[in-house]
């Protein structure tokens, strides 16, 4: 049963290291050929986990958004003019992680002497607007001519410990709705004509991924293996990865 999941290291072999005490990074690249096989994009992708948030434990917040700050220094370089994307539905709890942390977000674009200037938008979704995102972010491109995209969706995971538990960096951008099969328009350095880093946190899965865990080698057929599940406290999980998230960004980007 072949793996439906958005993130890079449950796909590749990667290098695993404990940054700090109940925090793991782990880099994974992804070369052409490797990319392809696996339907993805080539490029870094590189994965903070932590069990903080499935257990309660803001206490280690500060430490995870720290981490992925560090991960946004690296392959965001120092660029001044910053555009946060904030993909998703905002009216569909699994998929509002991009609108949530555009809602907390610190910009400064309209402010004389910031250091950097800091926008963002949420262009929502092409079933609710009629109009696909990644025109409304191209259009945005033309007029602000933004150094470096950030773009923050929900992902699919292929493993039920990693909802809410790991957050994925990529340093060749995102395709929207790629983790439940609904491709949209890739957002890119190609496609946008600047630097496009994603952040996304696994907030779904889907039934067969559940089935497979439990009974191994289990064959699923039908509709059942499409169905895509989330936790019954993805409300509360969503919120608190989307602090976590923010705050990486504001204290990234705009020095808080």
């Amino acid at each position: 049963m072949s793996k439906r999941t958005d993130m890079a290291l449950e796909l590749a072999k990667g290098r695993t290291r404990t940054c700090k005490e109940r925090l793991t990074r782990t880099d994974v690249e992804l070369d052409e050929v490797t990319a392809e096989k696996f339907g993805k994009a080539a490029g870094k992708y590189i994965t903070i986990e932590s069990d903080a948030v499935t257990s309660g434990d803001r206490d280690l917040y500060k430490r995870i958004s720290g981490a992925i700050g560090e991960v946004l220094d690296e392959l965001g370089g120092d660029y001044v003019n910053v555009l946060v994307v904030g993909l998703g539905n905002p009216k569909l709890t699994a998929d509002s992680l991009g609108s949530k942390v555009f809602d907390r977000l610190v910009v400064t674009r309209q402010l004389e002497g910031a250091n950097r200037q800091i926008s963002a938008i949420c262009p929502n979704v092409m079933g609710v607007t009629g109009i696909e995102s990644f025109d409304v972010i191209k259009g945005v491109c033309e007029r602000v001519k933004p150094d470096l995209i950030i773009a923050v969706d929900s992902l699919a995971s292929a493993s039920t410990g990693r909802i809410a538990a790991a957050f994925q960096l990529c340093s060749s951008g995102i395709t929207p709705g790629s983790g439940v099969s609904n491709h949209r328009m890739r957002l890119s350095s190609e496609s946008l004509g600047c630097r496009v880093i994603s952040i996304g946190v696994p907030l779904v899965v889907y039934a067969s991924t559940i089935i497979g865990e439990a009974v191994e080698d289990a064959k699923i057929e039908g509709e059942l293996g499409e169905l895509i599940v989330t936790p019954k406290d993805i409300d509360f999980l969503v919120d608190e990865c989307a602090d976590i998230i923010a705050a990486a960004i504001n204290r990234t980007f705009v020095e808080l």
